[in-house]
């Protein structure tokens, strides 16, 4: 499944257009919801797929020097730093990733000279020319190649956002969240760890997502008035309408997550969205939310509206 971060800032994101709009439908906000986070998770795997793409123009480039009428010692015994890169080349041969593009209808067929673009560009960057001169590094010289690939090269390139936009003009407000996980994929990646097992967490069954959003999302709103009547009676010398809307949105989800999530730990709800709440709300948010929200869970606990199962959660 998505990451669950992820997904409470999409949830997020939809909120905050429900209650900012006055005549917000829920079911419409909803259903673009859900379609963003197909399309998050269609971006996530599309853009892992040109880690394949362009190492398969590599070895095609290779093979065309070779056939030179005049090959130099250069074009005989190529350099093959790019192409057999631990990570590079174990996600363009993990079979995990192929079986869920096709499960998806997932492929980049057709775009062959966009790939021949970026290759050329990867062939001039300083950086990759230096990563190539190196004698062999190991496996987190690779993954910092691979990071750098992607961040640098593959995220930012215009042809590719091109096709993206064409085929749905909605895919680049996602193309953020689904760039942050593939780098977070990267991120994770180990020595002795496969790519296959890398994206293991990935692969999911997409119900999950839905579930997950969908009652978040329309649990907020029918708990939405007793939440902000709970959240002003705790945020000292603050009317409720003075409070930023993001901010009043974040602690409304939070409240709700930790009412109807019975296995979702207390403390991973108020960790999760103080860190949305960095990215997406105030510089003062982080500690007016950790401060209120801390208060009312207090409270909650206080009078058993906290129900948590499971081993270790009673006291999160």
């Amino acid at each position: 499944m998505l990451n669950r971060r992820y997904l409470r800032i999409k949830t997020f994101q939809s909120l905050y257009a429900y209650w900012q709009s006055d005549s917000g439908s829920a079911a419409r906000i909803e259903k673009e919801l859900l379609g963003g986070v197909e399309r998050t998770y269609d971006l996530y795997l599309s853009l892992l797929l040109v880690f394949g793409e362009l190492r398969h123009i590599a070895e095609l480039r290779i093979e065309e020097r070779k056939k030179k009428r005049l090959p130099t010692a250069e074009d005989l015994e190529p350099n093959r730093r790019f192409i057999d890169n631990a990570v590079v080349r174990g996600i363009a041969e993990s079979e995990r990733l192929r079986v869920e593009c096709e499960k998806q209808k997932i492929s980049w067929v057709g775009n062959h000279e966009v790939f021949t673009g970026m290759y050329r560009e990867l062939e001039s960057n300083e950086e990759v020319m230096a990563y190539l001169k190196e004698a062999q590094g190991g496996f987190k010289r690779d993954q910092a190649f691979a990071i750098h690939l992607f961040t640098e090269l593959i995220a930012n390139n215009e042809a590719l956002q091109e096709v993206f936009e064409a085929r749905n003009i909605a895919w680049l407000e996602d193309l953020d969240l689904a760039a942050a996980l593939v780098k977070r994929t990267l991120d994770q990646m180990r020595a002795n760890v496969t790519a296959d097992q890398a994206l293991g967490e990935m692969v999911r069954d997409p119900r999950e997502d839905h579930d997950f959003v969908s009652k978040l999302f329309r649990k907020t709103i029918e708990l939405g008035e007793e939440h902000e009547k709970a959240i002003a009676a705790k945020s000292s010398n603050w009317e409720s309408d003075r409070i930023a809307l993001s901010d009043m949105i974040l602690m409304k989800m939070a409240l709700t997550e930790v009412l109807i999530f019975d296995q979702i730990p207390v403390k991973v709800t108020m960790n999760e969205y103080i860190e949305v709440a960095k990215a997406y709300s105030t510089p003062k948010s982080k500690n007016f939310i950790n401060g209120v929200l801390d208060k009312i869970f207090i409270e909650m606990r206080a009078d058993g509206r906290i129900q948590k199962v499971g081993r270790g959660l009673l006291e999160s």
